[in-house]
């Protein structure tokens, strides 16, 4: 048996994906669509790219697939504009399933949500708590999930009671994209470490909660996509005004790359991160207490806030995919879970580098070699800043040291280097990676969300003195530990400067350029390689040079 989950359009109009499970389900492949396409977050894409691979991955056609699994219910959503699942399977993920159509199931949005995070988790039991924006009918809810069982919902809260909008309002008041949330909780540290009390929005009450602005009246149960959308532009309206309000004024005063110069800037980014730290600490109590363990899962687009999951005390799991893109491992995981398992999901499930092998243009003004420990190691410690692109790809935003630019954090300058390198605002954070017996000494522990670079720990005073590129300005990093040989370049180095006497830590940030996804292939990574001002690049077991800058460090 073979279940294709998507998150695809009509529903899902971002972050589109498409994941493969077995009969026994077992994650065959999973891609998002942006890696496939070269387009951010695929805004409007069908993820035909992502399941043909995850198809090439499991050596199958279309004719094989026998259930497609879709993390919305686009009947609710968008009533009657399909004719048959034919059709729907035409617009929205565009294979060509022959004569034998497969069934179609449609999983509600919260629930793939939901399965994609406690099924990927080493739990037997668990709440689940699941916030992002919207459901079909929610904005936040909460689960119960327990191996061999049905999964219970327990409770949900409306959608204009979101704190996705809220968010959202923030963000693009500060002037980014809805689908930018990253750039306000970096900036929201910017309030930490200044000692903001921001106006509190939001109030308890029991097990309940109330946001200052009350939820708008909902017809329950049945919204499609434009009330849906009316509903939403009025709430982050009320809220941007909220924040206009409490800012005294419309917007920032500085421009993007100087927003942390900006009070107003820094006081809204951080006035909206506490809304959303208070409310999912008191949330993640609830789910607890209802399914009765401590054990605790976390999904929907708000668990990719770092700085909010590092705050949450308890064996928390994050998955690596908790934004919409997860919904398509959620939903196939829906028909078939998996058996019992003792560890989480491995993040390693998207396309090889040198899948079809190196593109065929001209390597003439790189120089290349094969593949060296201690000279890979000795480049980083001359303060060079490279890339690596190695095996199959991490799912998920967060670049986990096989789609990875890296570099030797002993100075607080090599953040602005590396910044520098990304073409990005040099107020943006960066991420530090080791293995877990040193990690111990630098940051506070956390379980799991360290696998995937999911959680904001506090640096200790080890981590400032030899890492302090990877230290944010509120004291966190949102480290990495990376395990045995899952990403074995990085893995290396990591040991060759442990046995070098230096310290074993790097900086770790997404291989892309500013705009562009994390890249994927051979191809992706030499185009990048050439156009960022990166000094190495590994490429498989062979690392190149520009020939322009191969006689020595920086």
């Amino acid at each position: 048996m073979w279940i294709l989950g998507v998150n695809a359009p009509p529903a899902g109009h971002h972050d589109t994906a498409a994941c493969l499970v077995d009969g026994e389900g077992r994650v065959v492949a999973f891609c998002e669509e942006e890696r496939r396409n070269r387009r951010r977050h695929s805004l409007y894409r069908k993820p035909r790219g992502a399941a043909r691979f995850c198809l090439e991955q499991a050596g199958i056609t279309a004719a094989d697939i026998d259930v497609v699994a879709v993390g919305w219910d686009d009947e609710q959503l968008y009533p009657g504009r399909f004719a048959d699942d034919a059709s729907f399977l035409a617009y929205a993920v565009g294979l060509d399933f022959g004569d034998r159509l497969p069934e179609v199931v449609r999983i509600g949005h919260h629930q793939a949500h939901a399965a994609s995070s406690f099924y990927a988790s080493p739990f037997k039991k668990a709440g689940v708590l699941v916030v992002d924006g919207h459901g079909e009918n929610e904005s936040s809810s909460i689960w119960t999930y327990e191996d061999g069982r049905a999964p219970r919902l327990e409770r949900s809260w409306q959608r204009t009671a979101s704190l996705g909008y809220a968010y959202d309002a923030a963000s693009t008041w500060l002037g980014f994209s809805f689908l930018n949330a990253g750039k306000t909780m970096g900036l929201a540290a910017y309030g930490r470490a200044g000692g903001l009390a921001p106006e509190p929005l939001v109030s308890f009450d029991g097990d309940d909660f109330r946001l200052v602005l009350d939820p708008l009246p909902e017809r329950a149960g049945r919204a499609d996509s434009e009330e849906i959308k009316e509903q939403y532009e009025k709430v982050v309206a009320r809220w941007r005004g909220l924040y206009s309000r409490i800012a005294g004024a419309d917007g920032p005063g500085a421009p993007e790359e100087r927003l942390a110069d900006d009070p107003r800037a820094v006081l809204v980014a951080y006035t909206a991160q506490r809304l959303v730290e208070e409310t999912v600490t008191h949330l993640a109590s609830q789910a607890r207490k209802a399914a009765g363990v401590e054990d605790l899962c976390l999904s929907g687009g708000v668990a990719l806030n770092c700085s909010t999951n590092g705050t949450l005390p308890g064996p928390l799991y994050v998955p690596p995919v908790p934004h919409d893109a997860g919904v398509a491992l959620g939903a196939a995981w829906s028909v078939r879970p998996p058996g019992p398992r003792t560890e989480p999901l491995t993040p390693y499930l998207g396309v090889d580098v040198l899948t079809g092998g190196l593109p065929l243009d001209d390597t003439g003004d790189l120089v290349r070699s094969a593949l060296d420990t201690d000279e890979l190691t000795g480049l980083l410690l001359a303060g060079q800043i490279g890339a690596v692109a190695q095996g199959r790809a991490e799912v998920g935003p967060r670049a986990l040291c096989r789609r990875s630019i890296v570099a030797v954090p002993d100075t607080a300058d090599v953040n602005t280097r590396v910044n520098a390198v990304k073409n990005r605002e040099q107020w943006r954070p960066f991420a530090g990676v080791t293995r877990a017996e040193y990690g111990a000494l630098l940051w506070e522990q956390q379980e799991h969300l360290s696998r995937y670079m999911l959680g904001a720990a506090r640096v200790t005073d080890l981590g400032r003195q030899v890492a302090p590129g990877v230290v944010h300005v509120d004291g966190t990093t949102r480290p990495q530990v990376l395990l045995g040989d899952e990403a074995p370049a990085v893995g290396a180095v990591l040991d060759s400067l442990a046995a070098q006497g230096a310290p074993p830590v790097l900086l770790n940030t997404s291989f892309n350029d500013k705009g562009e996804p994390v890249v994927d292939t051979a191809a992706d990574a030499l185009a990048a390689f050439r156009s960022m001002d990166l000094d190495f690049l590994v490429l498989g077991d062979e690392l190149y040079r520009k020939k322009a800058s191969a006689g020595g460090g920086r």
